[in-house]
Formats: structure tokens, sequence, C-alpha cells
């Protein structure tokens, strides 16, 4: 058994910045509304105002939210100083934001940085020539269970890692993102690059990828749905994905797992967050140390303080505006490491593309 002590210690939220600048809002969907704003909320972040395309979609978000100002354009969205911009749009758009705000600004991009790596190229260099002080919304590394899980990882309470696997069976509500019917990369791009980015957080550049992405005929304007993939870690950690986006059969058989093994002990987090989402359920994460002979395995619960959804949008506001104000020496998700998970979903897609393997006469 892990000592009480130690599960209490285990760190599960981002520390607050102690002067948060006010925050303004570029898209106004429902990822935005579900969780970016209920979390600033939660912190008691400002939000100064709040701009979308469709206006209307602005007017409802700044009523239901409490925000002072609605844009009626860009150009007017961006032009205050001394804030924060977090930008929320469909990822083929973002480029296209991010060239119009002001040198120098600080701003937290939406997943994923672009529609593929060409557009992170540009992106990371629009960056680079405009001095922004900027991260993507890979929020799934500050995910209450995900801190605590890697605070056993750095405290060696799991040893060397030698097996990771994340294994999701459960319905996504496509419905309530039209937009990816006019993405031409769903699945790992969108969909599930959260799962792909924090192993790497994990483990590190992998030395390649496997990967076959592929629809689902009850889904006929979403590109890819299901994904099976290795990341490949040499002989020492074996790293599996099977995800099946489109599970039509009920809680009985759903799996939303992650499974962390290591030669001390394992730990296995239930994405609670993902079934009958927007709703969702409680997440968990157990513990179990490595038996010895036969003795009997133990497994432990740790007691979380929140949840992926809305919980984890804490962490990635407040470590940007930390390491802006110099109070965080990282930024855990900048956009040169971000481009690093686009780089290896790239890989991904070249993979499905031509990585099969005839079987021989």
């Amino acid at each position: 058994m892990i000592s009480s002590a130690t599960i209490r210690e285990l760190q599960q939220r981002w520390p607050l910045p102690s002067a948060p600048r006010p925050i303004v809002v570029i898209g106004a969907g429902g990822i935005v509304n579900d969780a970016h704003l209920p979390a600033y909320a939660a912190c008691g972040f400002e939000v100064a105002s709040v701009f979308d395309v469709d206006r209307g979609r602005s007017v409802k978000t700044a009523e239901a939210h409490g925000i002072p100002r609605v844009c009626d354009s860009l150009d007017e969205a961006v032009e205050r100083e001394g804030i924060v911009f977090d930008i929320a749009v469909p990822p083929d758009r973002l480029a296209s934001v991010v060239e119009r705000l002001p040198v120098g600004a600080t701003v937290l991009m939406q997943k994923p940085m672009g529609a593929n790596l060409e557009d992170a190229r540009r992106i990371r260099q629009l960056c680079r020539e405009r001095e922004l002080i900027a991260a993507v919304n890979f929020q799934l590394r500050f995910a209450p269970m995900m801190l605590a899980l890697r605070d056993l990882i750095r405290r060696g309470v799991l040893g060397d890692i030698v097996d990771v696997d994340v294994h999701l069976n459960y319905l996504e509500p496509w419905d309530l993102f039209p937009f990816l019917k006019s993405q031409a990369r769903v699945e790992m791009m969108i969909a599930s690059i959260h799962y792909f980015d924090w192993i790497r957080s994990l483990l590190g550049e992998p030395e390649g990828v496997y990967a076959r992405s592929i629809p689902h005929p009850e889904y006929p304007g979403i590109e890819t749905t299901r994904t099976s993939a290795i990341l490949d870690y040499g002989g020492a950690t074996r790293c599996c994905l099977s995800l099946n986006n489109t599970w039509a059969y009920g809680a009985r058989h759903e799996a939303t797992a992650v499974r962390v093994e290591g030669l001390k002990a394992a730990a296995v987090v239930r994405i609670g967050a993902l079934i009958n989402y927007p709703q969702g359920e409680k997440d968990t994460l157990e513990i179990a140390r490595r038996p010895a002979g036969d003795a009997p395995v133990s497994w432990q619960p740790v007691p979380l303080v929140g949840g992926w959804f809305p919980d984890a949008f804490r962490g990635t506001m407040s470590n940007l505006q930390r390491y802006a104000a110099g109070e965080d020496e990282i930024l855990v998700t900048h956009f040169e490491d971000a481009y690093r998970t686009m780089a290896m979903i790239e890989a991904g897609y070249a993979s499905n593309d031509h990585g099969r393997t005839p079987i021989p006469e």
C-alpha cells in the first residue's frame, strides 16, 4: 500500500498565478462554454471579452457566463493590451488568428496546433516571429488524475515504466461538434491527439509510429473515428492505443482506461469524463504495488479533487500566466513542444497511408 501521507501530498492542481491577467476569448463553441469558462470562473479569472464569427453565439456565451463585452470583429478583440488571449477555433483557422495577434502577446491556442504539420510549421514560425508567449491547450496533462499519476512516477513509486496502454471503447457525441465534418483529419489529429500528447509527455519521443485509422459507416461525414496505434519505444516499453469512439452498445462494456505498468507498481486511470459527455462521470485513479511471491494484489484508490473537464483547463491557463509573469520556469505545453506532438501525429498518418506490410507467400 502507498502511505496515506504520500497520497495526500500528490499534486492534483497547478498553482494559480498571483496576479492573473484578464482573458479575451476568441471562439465561443461548445468546449469554451463547457470547459474553459467554468474552469476560469472556478479560479476567479476575469474574462474581459469574447469574439466569435457567429455574433449570436458570442452574445449567448457572454450572457451565460457574465462576460461584460462582446467584440464585433477580430480586430476589436485583439486591440486590448495586458491581457491573455484564449483562442478556441477550428484547427484550419488557427493560423489566420495567430497572425493577427499583437507582437509579444500571451496566448493559449486550442489543440491541435493547426490542421496538419504544414500548418503547425507556419504557426510555429508566426509565434517565433511575433515573439509570442504561446502554449497549446493539451490539457489532459493537467487533469487531476494525470498530475497525480505523474507525481507518483516522479517519486519513483512505479519504478521504470515498461507498459502503457490506452483502451477507449465509448460513444463520442459527434453531433456536438459539427465543425468536424469540414476537417480533413479528425480522429488522430483532433479527437484523440490528447492521448498521444500525454504519452509523449510521459515517455518522451518515440522512435516511430505504427497506426491505422478508419471511418465508421454510420458517420459518413467524419473522416475517421477509430484508431489502432503503436508508439515504438524500443524494447524497454510497450505502448499501444486502441481507440473506438463509436461504441453503440451501452455502458456494460464501455472502456475508458489508461494503464501504466512499472516494475514496482501499476496505475490505472478511468477517464469518466468521456462517458455520456458532456455530463460525464467521475475520473478515477487506482494504484497497486507489485506483489511479492504469492501475495494478493491490492488496489488502492487515489481520491481526486476533480475531473478532466473542466478542471484540467485551470492548469493550462494557470501555467501560461505564471510563466508569462516569471512564476513558472517551464511552459509545459509550449508551442515548440506542441510542435513535436504534431510531428508524431504526422508520422501516424504516414504510417496509416504507407505502413502496411504485405503477408509473404
